[in-house]
């Protein structure tokens, strides 16, 4: 178990929120986290994230703030940005952005005048609520349009379909990019629609950042892309926050930085910020393209346990970091059962709608899990096949009590052998 944080002025002062952080470390211990968007960060980035900058206010950006005292939030965010960029060989990078969603919304306003016409995929398809759908303020404000996959057994995407679409609409904006998709997007299809419609190319990579910093998998930029947003945590290993990157294209740079402040957000969190630069930071190091590699190497080996028990995976299997399981079309468990049951035994994922659900999104037919956690708790694809056999043997007989409990001390027994590591460089 890696060492408590060290809070001796909370427990004097609130014992009732450091009890439950103390319970949340205990949990992190001794369970698995297969959510696809989890991991955990460093000490150092904690470090950051709970620093004297949480006091500041730097509303604006490097050299040109509105208030004074600027000197070392310049140079941390100044520091943060040069670091993304290097990350992801681009030009331009706002590290501003306080989540995923915000990002989404500043590059949309940054983008397209309200009623204009944006291309992303269908939720139900692997995309995300903030691509467009109906529940979302943005869907009132753009017109969104959607493509979906031509077989959700393989993950192809109907590019004939999306083309046509394109063709049809001409949207301002062609989105790549998704939360629950397991295949890797050819980007370059993208780049060739968009341009016979002169749309703008925006990915959205939040979940696979990380795979992209560390090499595993393409970069859109390298296809061609004009913009990506993305989350700083999930694959990145960093914080909880977001960034919005640009290849090259400095009115588009400058067009995403006044849409982030002042059109959506006042002064950023520079704590954040600081603790982007810090994640950035170790994700330039050698040895997180190893991390990477290994993320998809542990999905793989769990991919295989799934197929040889026959249970239907969307997208046919994974590309990337996770996987999503059609465990009521092939077990009769729903998505909804699946979760609670293997939160008993100490894995956490989460229940997921699948493509064309017959069910409803709050019991829907699927679970989504991934590798990025386990992995950087040292797991191999060894471990992480046994965590599918297990995972698999508790779908099977959800209901078993002395099953649950004899898994759930194995779990515990793997976690206390891989300690979630204090530092990554």
């Amino acid at each position: 178990m890696s060492s408590p944080q060290h809070i001796p002025f909370l427990e004097k002062q609130d014992s009732e929120i450091a009890a439950a952080i103390r319970g949340e470390e205990h949990r992190e211990s001794e369970g698995l986290e297969l959510i696809p968007s989890e991991n955990y960060v460093s000490k150092a980035v904690l470090e950051a994230d709970g620093s004297v900058f949480t006091n500041k206010y730097s509303e604006g950006y490097p050299g040109r703030r509105y208030y004074g005292g600027q000197d070392f939030t310049d140079i941390v965010e100044l520091l943060a940005v040069e670091r993304a960029c290097k990350l992801f060989n681009c030009q331009y990078a706002n590290v501003q952005p306080l989540s995923g969603a915000p990002a989404n919304v500043a590059m949309y306003f940054a983008l397209c005048e309200p009623g204009e016409t944006i291309l992303g995929m269908d939720l139900s398809h692997g995309g995300h609520l903030t691509h467009g759908h109906p529940v979302t303020h943005l869907s009132h404000v753009f017109n969104f349009v959607r493509y979906k996959m031509k077989d959700p057994d393989t993950g192809e995407i109907d590019f004939d379909e999306l083309r046509e679409t394109a063709l049809r609409e001409k949207p301002k904006v062609i989105l790549a990019g998704f939360s629950a998709y397991s295949r890797n997007l050819d980007y370059s299809k993208f780049v060739e629609i968009a341009q016979e419609v002169g749309a703008i190319t925006v990915a959205d990579m939040a979940h696979v950042a990380g795979l992209i910093a560390g090499k595993a998998i393409p970069s859109p930029f390298d296809a061609g892309f004009d913009v990506i947003t993305t989350t700083t945590h999930k694959t990145l290993r960093g914080p909880r926050g977001g960034m919005i990157l640009t290849r090259e294209s400095e009115e588009i740079a400058k067009k995403i930085n006044k849409s982030v402040f002042p059109g959506l957000q006042g002064g950023p969190h520079m704590h954040l910020i600081a603790a982007k630069a810090v994640a950035f930071g170790e994700a330039l190091q050698p040895n997180f393209r190893k991390y990477a590699q290994q993320i998809l190497k542990n999905a793989k080996a769990m991919e295989a346990v799934f197929k040889k028990n026959d249970i239907r995976l969307l997208g046919g299997g994974t590309d990337n970091h996770l996987l999503l399981a059609d465990v009521y079309g092939s077990l009769g468990v729903t998505g909804k059962e699946a979760q609670t049951a293997l939160d008993e035994v100490g894995i956490t994922l989460n229940m997921n709608t699948i493509a064309d659900d017959p069910r409803k999104p709050l019991d829907p037919s699927g679970i989504r899990f991934g590798t990025p956690a386990i992995t950087t708790r040292g797991f191999t694809e060894k471990e992480s096949a046994r965590v599918a056999e297990l995972m698999v043997e508790v779908l099977r007989d959800h209901t078993n009590e002395d099953l649950k409990k004899r898994i759930r001390e194995e779990i515990r027994e793997l976690c206390l052998a891989h300690p979630i590591p204090e530092s990554f460089v």
